[in-house]
């Protein structure tokens, strides 16, 4: 089901199979014929996510943009599908990531051979999937208009090269990614485009913006109280992470 976080933000649940499936966040204010999708899903979870959005009166010509936090299987598996199904949309990707896609470079996607393999002795990936036109390519530090809900991006590199979050100061809520989530977890930084060092620092910057409301994209999310939550994560995980 859909669920309502703060006035112009909703929530689909990802809805896990043989991998993580990613939550999908919907931007845009009631009338404004201008949504945003945060991040997409799993192969085969295209049709479930664009459900959703019919359930809650919002029609596919509606979403002008799908926004990727990074480029990870689990989040970016049903973009092909979803970009099918939404006609209007671009794709917005960080820099350090859009040129992989671009390129259908799909080692970012995939993080390592050993997962590739895994998941292509499950899936029947087309080659090319995911060589994918990229509409704009965010750097950190915009300010985005998202059917009137300013959101700040931060990139959060550490996880992924091209990692970012979206923040909004009004609301003090932050779209994490995969960088941090709830219960003092954080995102892997084993695979390819990651880095600890990086990460940490992101972890750090995400510590200083004062966040109430935590919207990661797997499990649970945290509707208000996040702050003490998240520097107790980012104190406990700090010695692991190098300098």
């Amino acid at each position: 089901m859909i669920e309502h976080v703060v006035e112009g933000v909703q929530w689909i649940q990802g809805k896990d199979s043989f991998l993580p499936d990613s939550h999908v966040y919907v931007i845009g204010k009631s009338g404004s014929s201008d949504f945003t999708l945060v991040d997409c899903g799993l192969m085969d979870m295209g049709s479930y996510k664009l459900e959703q959005l019919e359930s809650a009166g919002i029609s596919p010509n509606q979403v002008k943009r799908i926004i990727m936090t990074h480029t990870h299987l689990d989040h970016i598996g049903c973009l092909p599908e979803l970009l099918r199904g939404l006609p209007d949309a671009e794709v917005w990707v960080h820099e350090d990531e859009a040129s992989y896609l671009e390129a259908g470079d799909a080692r970012i996607i995939f993080g390592n051979s050993m997962f590739e393999s895994m998941v292509k002795s499950q899936y029947a990936i087309p080659q090319d999937c995911f060589r994918i036109k990229v509409q704009r390519k965010l750097v950190g530090e915009e300010m985005l208009d998202l059917g009137g809900i300013a959101f700040k991006v931060i990139h959060l590199p550490g996880h992924s090269a091209g990692g970012i979050g979206l923040f909004s100061l009004e609301h003090k809520l932050l779209i994490s990614g995969d960088t941090i989530y709830a219960d003092g977890a954080i995102g892997r930084y084993d695979l390819f485009s990651a880095n600890p060092s990086e990460l940490k620092r992101s972890l750090e910057l995400v510590a200083g913006l004062g966040i109430d409301i935590l919207l990661p994209c797997h499990n649970r999310i945290v509707k208000g109280g996040a702050e003490p939550m998240i520097n107790k994560t980012v104190v406990d995980w700090s010695g692991f992470l190098g300098n």
